[in-house]
């Protein structure tokens, strides 16, 4: 049984219609599984918020939680920062670091705006995803992560792969679980929860 109730208040998901039930039961469903999701809908429709109440509910969930915006990073480091990177690999690499995929270990890494992603980065991932391994920028050593990957995009990714923006390998290994995030033009019947949550706030 899933309990509609627990899932939404480990979030803070607001809503009672028909799309917010039907989204919280899909997040029940998947959240104990170590299956990748892709989380899709517009800006502002809580994305972020849906990961979190994938990882609340999930067996990893005494574990971190790494949020990543790909859209926040230029693509010049973007590896760097997902992968870490050896000392010396690049000018101002005056040491190693570790990257987003070994500091979320165990846990769950949200990639936001994985439509933003250069398309050799995009390989990169496919390899974390099928193989659970990586290396550093610089590096030759391989490196194994137990990570459980949540991404999300407003981007329609089926069209970005057409353009080849977005690799389809990747796309079909995402898109096994797709939990689509309503606009809230889409369940107005909720607003009356809205003023009273940010009523109760402000």
């Amino acid at each position: 049984m899933i309990d509609i109730d627990k899932i939404r208040r480990s979030a803070g998901i607001i809503g009672e219609s028909d799309h917010i039930h039907e989204m919280i039961a899909l997040i029940g469903q998947v959240a104990n599984t170590d299956i990748s999701v892709l989380i899709t809908g517009e800006s502002g429709s809580g994305k972020e918020v849906v990961s979190r109440a994938i990882h609340k509910n999930s067996r990893r969930k005494f574990e971190k939680m790494i949020v990543v915006n790909c859209a926040a990073i230029p693509a010049g480091i973007i590896e760097s920062e997902l992968f870490g990177h050896k000392k010396g690999s690049f000018t101002g690499a005056t040491e190693a670091r570790a990257g987003y995929f070994e500091a979320a270990h165990k846990g769950t890494i949200f990639l936001d705006e994985i439509g933003e992603l250069p398309l050799e980065t995009q390989a990169k991932l496919l390899r974390v995803i099928e193989q659970g391994e990586f290396m550093r920028v610089g590096d030759t050593k391989i490196q194994k992560t137990d990570v459980r990957i949540i991404a999300a995009t407003n981007r329609e990714l089926s069209e970005e792969v057409k353009k080849t923006n977005f690799r389809q390998d990747l796309y079909f290994r995402l898109k096994t679980i797709n939990i689509h995030v309503p606009p809230l033009r889409d369940h107005l019947s909720d607003i009356p929860l809205f003023i009273e949550r940010f009523g109760l706030e402000f």
